[in-house]
């Protein structure tokens, strides 16, 4: 059966008084309620539990210090997921909520939990309504409103198709608020073509988003082959037909050269703790041959990491890939630069390989 994930922004969940968007939420119920019966698994990635926070404890403006958007997240959470269960336990949809962390996405093990839970609640027919834990973590903050964590949803549970409501009808050649000449882009088959478009930064008052980080969601998810969708969420006919897989808004198809699950949460979700910078030799070999990087392509060592960390990798100044190291810091300083038999006779349990292939993603 069909698995589709959708991401509602907090410009979709509230208006701009934080007052919940009872009719929009309404709406999208009764789409994900005649999915549900017709067969279809969906999965919600909803925002908005600090604006909700912000309109019950009546604050003026979105809060700055961190302190005090956890606070309003904390108490706008709650009541933010009674909203949807109430909504769909009214049509039949049982419902779970998932909160979940950076961690949960950056740690291999939490983040295989994470989908044997999902897949477990999918196979009950429970409909899981995912938002960041953003009560105990710094990190979600900078996330994109979601749209990270919706393509990394997506991903982990292998979706069919990844939907993300905004607030305009897709992407635009511009940002149509400010430019009245911007176009609707229908759909987009390579990144490339995206050189000419603003995509800015703008987000609405409530939000920490925008199109551009919607943008690095569609690139992550249709790596993966995952067809994803930018439309209106305030439409019911364009929220209906995303659902649906029919036209609607912008579509994103699937990058060709699928990237396996595993590279993908290595290139968008596991932190870099350093840098290893290689030569031109290594650079060529991990590129065009797709090689390991063994110790003597390495030129220099940046930073402070332990073994099965993620590193970065560049040469002169430029970005190569990424990968899980097989030496701590200090280990890779002594032994940069050597051949193998020369590195057996500094660390005699040495693995040949700094970074294996099956563990490095390009840039």
């Amino acid at each position: 059966m069909p698995t589709v994930v959708v991401k509602l922004g907090s410009s979709i969940v509230a208006d701009e008084a934080g007052e919940l968007r009872t009719d929009v939420l309404e709406a999208l119920c009764d789409e994900v309620a005649a999915r549900h019966a017709a067969g279809d698994n969906v999965v919600l990635v909803t925002s908005g539990a600090i604006a909700r926070g912000m309109r019950l404890m009546e604050l003026p403006m979105r809060p700055s210090s961190m302190e005090e958007l956890q606070a309003a997240s904390a108490v706008g959470q709650g009541k933010l997921y009674r909203s949807y269960d109430e909504l769909l336990q009214a049509r039949g949809v049982p419902s779970a909520q998932v909160l979940l962390t950076f961690f949960d996405m950056s740690a291999r093990t939490h983040y295989l939990n994470a989908r044997h839970t999902l897949q477990t609640l999918l196979r009950w027919r429970v409909l899981p309504v995912i938002n960041e834990n953003d009560t105990t973590t710094t990190d979600e903050i900078s996330f994109g409103d979601n749209d990270f964590l919706a393509a990394q949803v997506a991903i982990l549970i292998g979706a069919d198709r990844l939907v993300l409501l905004t607030d305009t009808g897709g992407l635009y050649s511009a940002d149509p608020r400010r430019d009245p000449g911007a176009q609707r882009v229908g759909e987009v088959r390579s990144l490339d073509e995206l050189e000419g478009y603003d995509i800015g930064l703008s987000s609405s008052p409530l939000g920490s988003g925008g199109m551009r980080s919607k943008v690095v969601a569609a690139e992550m998810a249709t790596a993966a082959g995952i067809p994803v969708t930018i439309t209106s969420g305030v439409e019911r006919e364009a929220v209906g037909a995303a659902l649906a897989g029919a036209p609607s808004g912008t579509l994103f198809h699937p990058q060709e050269g699928r990237v396996s699950s595993f590279k993908l949460w290595l290139k968008y979700a596991k932190p870099t703790q350093g840098r290893l910078v290689v030569d031109e030799g290594a650079e060529r070999a991990l590129r065009e041959r797709g090689t390991s990087l063994l110790p003597v392509g390495v030129v220099d060592v940046e930073g402070e990491f332990e073994a099965g960390d993620a590193v970065e990798v560049r040469c002169d100044g430029r970005a190569v890939g990424k990968g899980i190291v097989n030496y701590s810091a200090a280990e890779l300083r002594r032994i940069k630069g050597m051949k193998t038999d020369a590195v057996r006779d500094v660390l005699p349990r040495a693995t040949e390989e700094a970074v294996h292939r099956d563990y490095f993603v390009l840039e």
